[in-house]
């Protein structure tokens, strides 16, 4: 279902830390020329059906550059477990019907992708969250715990994530399009969203250490579609060289055409 007008007030949220250890100061890092919170913003912002933008941090550098390139900012606590609580703190302030959590280490997030976890919660009243997954093709990742799989019902519920190879498949020999990763973009209904922060963290969060599993295991539903977006996370220094000379390969093909 596409929607020819936005039935609701949606805010894309892009938390945002200094702090991170594998790669403190990422969201500043200089890609291409621009900070990378810079170019998830900008991306963010070409999504079909979110009205606003804003980056959520606790950091005044971070602030002071999404400032500089005129981006919306807000300033939130420091002490936030996680990016869903640092979002529920932007929901509690910002009065729209839906936010969207954009993971700030994605430069080149896809805004179609953007969209299509938006409408898996705006056709569904019942459905406090969405979120995508995508079918896996390299069998690495199969066994690599950084990769969160996800398993559904046949409505597109979320059974679980887990860091581990789900379903465990008997026949297949671990091949990976049995698997799907879940890809890290979030959709929350607002009223969920304030009652986030204040759920009872249970142990399946506790020893996966995925936020998600909050809302199953305190009984909420999250809607997962299935997208061909793969995504390009910045997670360490590596990570950024990498997608800077993919940039500068790009750059370099235009240049000659």
């Amino acid at each position: 279902m596409i929607y020819s007008v936005v039935p609701t007030r949606i805010l894309g949220v892009i938390p945002a830390r200094f702090a991170s250890s594998r790669f403190p100061g990422k969201a500043l890092a200089r890609l291409a020329g621009k900070p990378m919170v810079q170019h998830v913003y900008e991306r963010a912002s070409l999504a079909r059906y979110i009205r606003d933008v804003i980056v959520a941090t606790d950091d005044e550098q971070i602030a002071a550059e999404v400032r500089r390139f005129g981006g919306q900012v807000r300033m939130t606590r420091a002490d936030h477990p996680s990016g869903t609580d640092r979002v529920a703190e932007v929901a509690s302030a910002e009065n729209y019907d839906l936010f969207v959590n954009i993971q700030g280490d994605e430069p080149l997030i896809d805004p179609e992708a953007i969209d299509a976890a938006v409408l898996t919660v705006l056709g569904d009243e019942s459905v406090s969250m969405g979120t995508l997954m995508k079918r896996m093709a390299d069998p690495a990742d199969v066994s690599n715990p950084n990769v969160v799989k996800v398993i559904t019902t046949f409505t597109g519920d979320a059974i679980y994530f887990s860091r581990s190879p789900i379903p465990y498949n008997r026949d297949s020999n671990g091949d990976p399009g049995s698997y799907f990763k879940h890809v890290g973009l979030y959709v929350y209904r607002r009223e969920f969203l304030l009652r986030y922060p204040d759920l009872t963290i249970g142990p399946l969060e506790n020893a996966e250490r995925l936020e998600q599993l909050r809302a199953l295991e305190n009984g909420y539903r999250i809607r997962v579609v299935e997208t061909d977006y793969e995504s390009l996370g910045v997670d360490t220094p590596e990570d950024l060289e990498r997608l800077n000379r993919l940039f500068a390969n790009v750059a370099g093909v235009v240049e000659q055409q």
